[in-house]
């Protein structure tokens, strides 16, 4: 039980890494296209 737990653990773990990064990522990269013009009316 504890062995699937830990499994379990490292699987979520590396989601939530994944989904931080990619979501700092965006956080750094829209307002950049914004001020390079890229999304101007």
């Amino acid at each position: 039980m504890n062995n699937r737990f830990k499994i379990w653990l490292k699987r979520v773990g590396w989601l939530g890494f994944l989904f931080f990064l990619i979501k700092g990522l965006l956080w750094l990269i829209i307002p950049y296209l914004i001020a390079k013009g890229v999304f101007s009316k």
